[in-house]
Parts: C-alpha cells; structure tokens; sequence
C-alpha cells in the first residue's frame, strides 16, 4: 500500500514539473522571439493622450484584468472592459486617443472581433495579441504581438496554459517597459498604493504622526525635576525636552535616565532638570520620511525623537515616538 502511494506521488509530481518545465519553455522562447513590434506598441502606448484599454474573453480575459491592473498600479493609465458587454453599450468607454489592447490566442473569438470596427470607428489604435499571426485580429491591429507557444501544458492540448502564462509575461512585459520609459519611481508606485505597507514606507512622513503644540513634552534647564517629572508622565511619552532661554533645545530626559539616576541613589526631586539632562539628543526632521524615524531609534536603540522644521533649527516643532510607527504599520 505505502509502494503504491510513493508510486502515485511521484507521478503526481513529475506530471507537475512537466507543467512547469512547459511554461518555462514558452517563456524563454516568447523573450527571444520580441522584435520591433513590441517596441512600437510601447511607444504608441506612451504617445497616446488618452488610456490604455484591455480586453479579452475568457481565460484570456482574467489575464487582461491583471494587465490593466498592473499598468494602472505603474504609471499607465488602464482598465479592462469585457469584450461582451462592449457590444451591448460599454464601448462608450472608449474614447478617441485611447490605445486598445485586444487579446485573443487564436485571433478569431468572436467578441473580441465584434468590437473591432467600432474601435476604428472610435479612433482608437490597437494593439492585438495573438497566437496565430494569420488571424483577423492580428490582421486588424496597428501593431501584433506574438505569443505563439509550441504546446499547452495541458496534456489534452485543451486548456490554456502555457499561451496563458506567455499572455501574462507579455502583459508584464509591457508594464514594465513602459515604467521604465516613463521615469517612474518607487514613490510613484506607492501613491497608487497607499493602504499597503510599502504606500506607508514611502509616503508617511514624520509630521504626518509627530505630536504638536501642547502635546510635546517640554521643561526648560532651570525647571525643577519635580516640575519636569509632571510634565513627563503626562505627556505619556517617557520622555521631557529641556529648552534654554531661548527656547532651543539642549537635552532631553527620559525615564530610562531617571531610573539610573535613583539607582545610584541621587536625589533629583529638587535638581534642575539641567543638571539631569543628556545633551546632544538625536533628531530627526519633519518632512523626512517616517520610515527612517523607525530606522533611526532603531540604530540608537531609543523610543522617541524630537522634530525640527529642518536641520539649522534649534526649536522643536514636535515629537515622534515608537508607538506612533508601530500604529502606523511601519514596525
């Protein structure tokens, strides 16, 4: 029985590497057989005053949607519309300077095909996608993109697989080249992706999360520790700024220095808060990226950092500590 099982586990994963192995073939042949076509639909897509619209039935169709989608979260401006509905009154989504990409492997669905003389009609240029260079759609294309592969993965030949995963490689392939031709950068891309956590690294900045105004710990050299440890618990931030007269930072105490202090078994209740202070505190400046404010306490092994408007200012205009990275998702 245990023989029986190895037996019909091996086969299971051979049958899956086979898989594999398939599209991996249909992938490196895909990469040498791009020529000056794929070059001309990047440069239609990037001269075009208008968007970029994908569409496909099927199959074919889910890896459209991942195409726009991919374009729209990289600079180019895409959406998918269902060749189907197109008939029965979505065209009206397509605009004159609108580039349109048309997928199709066989080139002959007829959705797809149905659309197509209301596309010219609308001025929009297209670009088809297509297994089979012979086919209508490629025919009707301003530009053909070939994604003939040699064989399915699917033993049967049935089901689309390896021309499937070349649709995709292409849809990426288009992406990222027109990424690259836009200047697009990682804070481009976090724009479009605000909720994630690289949209966080990238966009929230220190004065984003920093505490103002009132809410900024804050004793001056010649307040007594009394004073100071009132202002210091609440605030909640374990932590008190010491400002000379001319409301300049100096030094900062934490608890972490109040706990030292007592333990040596110095009497700080009536010390100025001067004389308890750690000159020279790390900071950090408002507009930085809040990320870095993590990167910094981090590589100091500190909680909070006071905030300045920039790196000649001696006020602070705030205060950022962990807990605030930490509720932003930064941590």
């Amino acid at each position: 029985m245990g023989s029986k099982s190895k037996e019909v586990s091996t086969v299971i994963l051979e049958e899956a590497k086979r898989v594999i192995r398939v599209e991996a073939e249909a992938l490196v042949s895909l990469a040498e057989s791009l020529d000056g076509e794929f070059e001309k639909a990047v440069n239609l897509i990037l001269a075009t005053p208008g968007r970029v619209v994908v569409t496909g039935m099927g199959k074919s169709g889910l890896i459209c949607q991942k195409i726009a989608s991919t374009m729209a979260s990289t600079g180019t401006p895409a959406f998918f519309l269902h060749p189907a509905e197109g008939i029965h009154g979505d065209l009206g989504m397509i605009m004159k300077g609108d580039v349109v990409i048309a997928v199709s492997h066989s080139g002959e669905t007829e959705e797809v095909l149905r659309i197509l003389p209301t596309i010219k009609r609308l001025g929009a240029q297209l670009i088809a996608i297509s297994g089979n260079r012979s086919s209508t759609l490629a025919k009707a294309g301003d530009v053909f993109l070939d994604i003939a592969v040699k064989e399915e993965a699917c033993p049967l030949g049935l089901a689309p697989t390896a021309s499937t995963t070349a649709t995709l490689a292409m849809g990426d392939a288009l992406a990222v080249a027109l990424l690259v031709k836009r200047g697009f950068r990682a804070e481009d891309f976090a724009l479009f992706h605000p909720g994630g956590s690289l949209g966080k690294k990238l966009l929230l900045r220190v004065e984003d999360l920093m505490h103002r105004d009132d809410s900024i710990p804050l004793v001056g050299a010649d307040t007594l520790m009394r004073e100071a440890l009132f202002e210091m618990t609440s605030k909640g931030l374990g932590i008190v700024g010491v400002l000379d007269e001319q409301g300049s930072l100096v030094g900062v105490i934490t608890d972490g220095d109040l706990r030292r202090a007592l333990e040596k078994g110095t009497d700080i209740i009536n010390m100025a808060a001067g004389m308890l202070m750690i000159r020279n505190p790390k900071r950090i400046e408002a507009a930085e990226l809040a990320a870095k404010a993590l990167q910094r306490m981090e590589q100091y092994v500190i909680t909070s950092l006071f905030v300045f408007e920039n790196e000649r200012s001696e006020k602070p205009v705030g205060i950022i500590h962990l807990h605030d990275l930490l509720k932003a998702g930064l941590a």
